[in-house]
């Protein structure tokens, strides 16, 4: 898929997402977290081909413009959005999947200090509340919701309802949607 194609699907997939999107062009233009995630591809690309000094750099500097700090070893998938974004941060060892969903002060981070995988793994189609964090090694299902300022440390199999500290995964009830999740007051900490 090329560039132009990709960035189209960013721009549909974060008009899908946000009631409050009015434009194609306010997206382009004001969306910080797909600004984030633009420049994100281009210091991975860089980052991947050993050039790391100048893709931290970029990535520093991007954090500085978007308020995000993405790693430039993270793998992203597609239709990735973040909604609001400041705040966000996302570690070097964390893959996330295609169709994947964060707010604003979301941690993807490490709990140990030594080398290797440190970070999680978020399968496709998870939506990420507000202010969760995600610490370690681990690995969230597909099609999981975690509820704004959960603290999740374990792996969660796919279709979790994660809420809590630290967090308690439950299976989704019958036509229980992404976005009433995220919106319900149970599920706020």
């Amino acid at each position: 898929m090329g560039a132009w194609a990709r960035i189209r699907e960013d721009l549909a997939a974060a008009k899908l997402r946000d009631p409050a999107a009015r434009s194609t062009a306010e997206i382009a233009l004001l969306y910080p977290g797909l600004h984030a995630i633009w420049a994100h591809r281009l210091w991975h690309a860089l980052w991947v081909r050993r050039a790391r000094f100048v893709a931290r750099a970029g990535s520093q500097l991007t954090r500085w413009l978007t308020g995000i700090e993405i790693h430039p070893g993270a793998t992203i998938g597609r239709r990735f959005f973040i909604d609001h974004g400041s705040g966000v941060v996302i570690g070097e060892t964390a893959e996330v999947g295609d169709d994947v969903m964060l707010y604003h002060g979301v941690t993807l981070g490490g709990r140990q200090r030594e080398g290797g995988k440190r970070h999680p793994t978020i399968e496709d189609g998870v939506a990420i509340g507000a202010g969760a964090k995600v610490l370690g090694p681990i690995t969230i299902g597909a099609g999981s919701v975690i509820g704004a300022n959960a603290v999740v440390t374990r792996d969660a199999p796919a279709d979790s309802v994660l809420v809590g500290i630290p967090a308690k995964p439950r299976g989704r009830r019958t036509n229980e949607e992404t976005r009433a999740l995220l919106s319900g007051p149970e599920y706020f900490i």
